[in-house]
C-alpha cells in the first residue's frame, strides 16, 4: 500500500471501482472515481495552460472542498510539487512560505468567509490563481479546464514515488512553521495505518470539516482511493448545524478533535430519543489528544467503545493507531503501523519507518530533527507497554521546569478536566524569579458553574497530584485558542 504513487492511486481506482462515489461535499456534489480522474485531468490540462509542469511548485491556499481534491490530483497528474497552505495562515505565513518554496502558483479563493486571500496573495509577488469559491456551488467545478488529450503521457516525474512531491507546513503552534518535504511513498505509506487502525473500506462514510490542506486530508483520501470508502468534505463546520448535515450522510465514522467531538454530544442530546448517527461504528480522534472525560461521553452518548487514538506529526504522518476492537479504547494511541518501529530515549519517543519525511525545506533543521542512528526525534514524551501500545504523555516543550522538577502540562491538565466545573484547560508554564516557572492554568468554566483556584488545588491534591504539581495560577477565559486541527495555541497562551 505504501510504495505507489498518488496519482496511480486516483487511476487504480478508476479502472477497479468506476462507479464508486469515493467523494461528496455539503452541497449535494459526488464525484465517482472515474469522475475524479476525468476531472484532475481536465485540471491539469487547465493548469498546463498556465504554464504549469512537472517540477513546478504549486502552493494552494484552499478549503475543504471538492475543487481542492481535484486540484491534488491534477498536480500529481502533471508531476507538480504541491504545497498545501491550511486556511488559517495569513499573509506572514504564506509569504513566508510561497518565498521559501520558491512558488511558481498561488492557488486562493478570491474571497473566503470574509477575508480576501486573492487581494492578499497578490500583494505577495507571485503567480496567482484566484477562484470564485463564495456562494453554494453550480455541478460544474470551479477550477480552470482544458482537453485532457494534450497532457500526453505521465512525465517521469509524476511516477517516481520517492522524490519530494508535498510540502507541507507545520501549524505553528510554537514557533514559526517549518516546511517538511515527502514524497509520494510517504503520503502514501500513511494510508497504511488509517486503513489497518481503522479498518477504514468500503462502506464506510467520513464526513471531514478539518482542513483538506493538513496532512492528514491526503491520508484519508489515499485510503478512500484505495479501498472503496467515501469522504463528504464540508468547508465550513458550524457546531450548531453541522452534525445534523453531517447524520444526512449516515455517517460510520466521525473525527477528529475535541471541539468536533463536544458538537456531535451535544447534537446528539438534541435529538434524545433516537440515535442521531444510527450507522456510527468509530469515532477517530487526530491532531490533539482527547481528554479522558470527552473519550467516555463519546463511548455514553454516541455508543461507541470511545475515541480511537492515532498519533503522528506532519514530518511522520499515522504512525500508531488504535482499532475499534482494542480493549481500552482511548487510553492509547494504540500500536505502531505496518514497518514503523517506535524507541524510547529518556523519555522521548523516536520513530522510524516508511512515511518519514524527507527533510526539511531548510535543510539546517535536519540535523536536530534525527539522532545519530537515523531516528526521528519526535519531541513527544511516552512510554510503550509490554503489548506494544504506545502513551502520549506530553511534549517535551510543554514540560514545566519548577525548582529543577519537571511537571508534565499534559498530566496537570487529565486531571483538571475530571473537575465538574472545567470545560476545557490548559496548563502552561510562566516565568518566576524563585522557582523558575510556576504551573498556571487557563480554564474555560461549564455553563452554570464557577472556578476558583483553591477549588482546583483540592482537586488535584484529591486526584493524586503531588503539591509541586498542583495549580499555582488561574486565569479564565470564554475560550482557549487552538488551530484547525484542535491543538492549543499554547504560544498565543504565554
Amino acid at each position: 500500500m505504501g510504495t505507489g504513487t498518488f496519482w496511480e492511486a486516483v487511476e487504480q481506482a478508476a479502472r477497479h471501482r468506476p462507479g464508486a462515489v469515493v467523494l461528496a461535499d455539503d452541497h449535494g456534489r459526488e464525484l465517482t472515481a472515474t469522475a475524479l480522474r476525468d476531472e484532475a485531468q481536465r485540471a491539469a490540462a487547465g493548469l498546463g495552460a498556465l504554464g504549469v509542469g512537472a517540477g513546478d511548485v504549486v502552493s494552494w491556499q484552499l478549503p475543504t472542498t471538492l475543487e481542492a481534491v481535484v486540484l491534488m490530483a491534477a498536480c500529481a497528474r502533471l508531476g507538480a510539487v504541491q504545497n498545501p497552505i491550511i486556511p488559517v495562515f495569513r499573509q506572514a505565513e504564506v509569504g513566508f512560505i510561497v518565498r521559501q518554496v520558491a512558488a511558481d502558483l498561488l492557488v486562493v479563493p478570491e474571497t473566503w468567509r470574509g477575508f480576501g486571500h486573492g487581494e492578499m496573495a497578490r500583494s505577495l509577488g507571485v503567480k496567482v490563481l484566484a477562484l470564485d469559491l463564495d456562494g453554494p456551488p453550480a455541478p460544474a467545478l470551479r477550477l480552470p479546464g482544458g482537453d485532457p488529450a494534450g497532457l500526453g503521457p505521465v512525465p517521469a516525474a509524476a511516477a517516481g514515488a520517492a522524490e519530494c512531491r508535498w510540502i507541507y507546513y507545520s501549524s505553528g503552534t510554537t514557533a514559526d512553521p517549518k516546511g517538511v518535504r515527502h514524497s509520494d511513498a510517504s503520503v502514501c505509506a500513511s494510508a497504511g495505518g488509517v486503513v489497518a487502525g481503522l479498518g477504514f473500506g468500503a462502506g464506510d462514510v467520513y464526513p471531514i470539516a478539518w482542513p483538506i490542506a493538513h496532512i492528514g486530508g491526503v491520508a484519508m483520501l489515499l485510503s478512500a482511493l484505495l479501498t472503496g470508502g467515501r469522504l463528504v468534505l464540508f468547508d465550513v463546520f458550524d457546531p450548531v448545524t453541522t452534525p445534523e448535515r453531517m447524520a444526512a450522510h449516515s455517517p460510520t465514522i466521525l473525527g477528529s478533535a475535541t471541539p468536533f467531538f463536544h458538537a456531535y454530544l451535544a447534537a446528539q442530546r438534541r435529538h434524545e430519543g433516537h440515535g442521531l448517527f444510527p450507522a456510527l461504528r468509530a469515532c477517530v480522534g487526530g491532531g490533539a489528544a482527547t481528554p479522558p472525560p470527552v473519550n467516555r461521553e463519546v463511548a455514553e452518548v454516541l455508543g461507541v467503545a470511545g475515541v480511537v487514538g492515532s498519533w503522528g506529526l506532519t514530518e511522520f504522518p499515522v504512525a500508531t493507531s488504535e482499532t475499534p476492537r482494542d480493549p481500552a479504547v482511548g487510553s492509547t494511541v494504540g500500536r505502531p503501523a505496518e514497518g514503523v518501529r517506535v524507541r524510547v530515549v529518556d523519555g522521548e519517543l523516536r520513530l522510524a519507518g516508511p512515511q518519514c519525511f524527507l527533510g526539511y525545506v531548510d535543510p539546517s533543521l535536519d540535523t536536530a530533527a534525527f539522532d545519530d542512528e537515523g531516528w526521528l526525534r519526535t519531541g513527544d514524551l511516552g512510554v510503550v507497554d509490554e503489548a506494544g501500545r504506545v502513551r502520549v504523555e506530553g511534549r517535551l516543550k510543554e514540560v514545566i521546569i519548577r525548582n529543577a522538577e519537571n511537571i508534565s502540562a499534559a498530566e496537570v491538565e487529565n486531571v483538571l478536566l475530571r473537575h465538574p466545573a472545567v470545560a476545557d484547560v490548559a496548563v502552561i508554564g510562566v516565568p518566576d524569579e524563585r522557582t523558575g516557572e510556576r504551573v498556571c492554568a487557563v480554564a474555560v468554566a461549564r455553563p452554570g458553574h464557577q472556578i476558583t483556584l483553591a477549588d482546583l488545588v483540592e482537586h488535584c491534591r484529591a486526584g493524586g497530584l503531588a503539591r509541586h504539581k498542583c495549580p499555582e495560577r488561574l486565569r479564565l477565559v470564554d475560550e482557549l485558542p487552538r488551530n484547525a486541527m484542535g491543538k492549543v495555541l499554547r504560544r498565543a497562551l504565554r
